[in-house]
């Protein structure tokens, strides 16, 4: 089998795959658990994700020590990487910065985002994608192989 593509996930991907038991979101988690795609983190990503899963208006899907296990779990599996120096601003977003960098001094294979600030970009040396482009093009990867595992 061929080894996990290593990708930086944005936390607005996290946090939706956090609260919802469905879709392309929570699709990227069974990837990240069944070791088919690598999560790589950094420091700050993770206290952005840790910070966002701890505010009230998630209550009510996601109770506290579980967001807390759903971090930790997340660092555990991933690979943990520096946070990344600070570039130029790249995104219309500048708080986004951060993990263009991240993908970028990772050499991660892509950046997974829902935010249309990323997803709409075009970096030369960076594909950005939705988790519903990550899960079709993973699907149809999988799909090219044969039963042992080898592309057709």
């Amino acid at each position: 089998m061929a080894a996990p593509r290593r990708l930086v996930v944005d936390p607005n991907v996290l946090v939706s795959a956090a609260i919802s038991t469905g879709g392309a979101t929570a699709a990227v988690i069974d990837l990240i658990d069944a070791s088919i795609i690598l999560a790589v983190v950094s420091p700050k990503l993770l206290a952005e994700l840790d910070g966002v899963l701890r505010r009230d208006k998630f209550r009510q899907w996601l109770e506290l020590d579980r967001a807390a296990e759903f971090v930790a779990e997340l660092g555990r599996v991933a690979e943990i990487a520096d946070d990344p120096d600070q570039t130029r601003p790249v995104s219309p977003d500048p708080d986004d910065d951060y993990l263009i960098a991240l993908a970028r001094s990772t050499r991660a294979d892509a950046l997974v985002s829902g935010d249309s600030d990323l997803t709409d970009l075009e970096l030369d040396d960076l594909r950005v994608l939705t988790p519903r482009q990550l899960v079709d093009e993973l699907a149809a990867s999988l799909d090219n192989r044969t039963p042992d595992g080898e592309p057709t």
